[in-house]
């Protein structure tokens, strides 16, 4: 994750993490990417229905009920090992994680042991009540996935009147008092949505957005060969973010914007900085050394509908171990297993490009799922990497 807001525009300072001794369990949610201890955010899918039918879902979920999802008291016990574990977030996914009934229960429990409680959602099922209900559970922030203006976005997820029931969402959240913001994956089917959505940001005062980069997981490996964005237009793309991103901050708009899961944004972003804003560039270059890089495997963690633990959320078909048989913090720090030692310290495996980027401090290597989905190595360079060998040392 890449605070463009943060590391361009200067609404952070290297010397504000380190007030609060970069420990997870003390700094503010804004400040967390750059904590020392790396406490994993746990992404709980607490189910896999969902009401629409998203191109690139990596859960492939439909609108069906399954079978074999952690019981409401596994859920709860889940909650509490997280919490004696020290992680800061949980963040409630699905499928649609508005369609689990308990859901509002599960959100108290996260917050009574001072976890900060986040979902991911489609926005669509957010009625006014809903976001009260949302608000008096005492959730820190929604995150609605908004992938186009309204015929992109209605395409993009399968069901015509998602776009008009998201923002409807949208706007119950902030009728609520609930902090809210968008989610859009860039791909070639709606980066040309990209300036659009920014502008929507700006008119409904939309305080927080997050550009991810596609992975090619679950039905997203179905656009790998047909919706993959070129380095060229990637680098276009997010040229176009940050500048839109200064361009609120001139006018005196507070709207945290932020790229995730691809890193090679953190030096790009440097590189601009460097020939923008140069005395800038120390402080960025520290703050981008603390949040370190991809950290699926240590900082970041997934638990599925059935309990099973994976290193992120789009790793799916490799389990550590499955929480309805050891908590959560057992299966995290066994490092027995080796792929999740690996990752945990993974600049010895790292092969090609990325073994000897000089940024790789910084990267982390990026994302390894990405690697092995499109070359069928964990370790090689990541392909969605679009620096050049001269900016990579090279």
């Amino acid at each position: 994750m890449i605070g463009v807001s943060k590391l361009y525009c200067g609404t952070v300072e290297a010397s504000d993490p380190l007030r609060y001794g970069r420990r997870s369990k003390d700094l503010p949610s804004h400040l967390l990417q750059f904590s020392n201890d790396k406490k994993p955010v746990v992404v709980w899918n607490v189910g896999r229905r969902c009401n629409l039918r998203c191109a690139h879902c990596y859960s492939q979920s439909a609108n069906i009920a399954y079978t074999g999802e952690l019981t409401h008291q596994e859920g709860l016990r889940l909650l509490g090992d997280l919490a004696a574990f020290g992680a800061p977030v949980v963040l409630f996914s699905g499928g649609e994680p508005l369609m689990r009934p308990d859901l509002f229960e599960l959100i108290a429990c996260a917050v009574g042991h001072k976890m900060r409680a986040v979902i991911s959602t489609n926005g669509t099922l957010i009625t006014a009540d809903t976001a009260v209900r949302l608000r008096d559970a005492g959730l820190s922030y929604v995150g609605i996935s908004l992938d186009g203006l309204q015929e992109t976005n209605d395409r993009f997820r399968g069901v015509p009147g998602a776009f008009r029931q998201a923002m409807d969402g949208v706007r119950n959240c902030r009728a609520a008092g609930v902090k809210v913001g968008l989610r859009f994956t860039l791909t070639s089917r709606n980066v040309q949505d990209v300036g659009g959505i920014l502008d929507l940001v700006e008119r409904e005062e939309i305080p927080r957005i997050c550009f991810y980069h596609l992975v090619y997981a679950g039905r997203g490996s179905n656009l790998l060969q047909e919706s993959r964005l070129s380095h060229e237009d990637t680098r276009r793309t997010v040229d176009l973010i940050i500048d839109r991103t200064q361009a609120f901050h001139d006018q005196g708009r507070a709207v945290e914007v932020l790229t995730v899961d691809n890193h090679a944004d953190g030096p790009y972003l440097y590189l601009r900085v460097l020939r923008d804003k140069p005395e800038r560039a120390p402080d960025v270059l520290s703050l981008l050394q603390m949040n370190g890089g991809n950290s699926s495997g240590q900082g970041i963690g997934c638990v599925s509908w059935d309990g099973s633990v994976h290193p992120d959320q789009f790793w799916r078909h490799v389990s550590f171990g499955n929480v309805k048989e050891r908590p959560f913090s057992k299966i995290w720090t066994d490092t027995s297993n080796e792929l999740l030692a690996r990752l945990k310290d993974r600049k010895p495996y790292l092969k090609g490009r990325c073994a000897v980027c000089r940024w790789l401090g910084i990267c982390n290597g990026n994302f390894r799922v990405r690697s092995e989905a499109v070359t069928g190595d964990v370790w090689a360079p990541d392909p969605d990497c679009y620096l050049t060998d001269e900016e990579i040392g090279l």
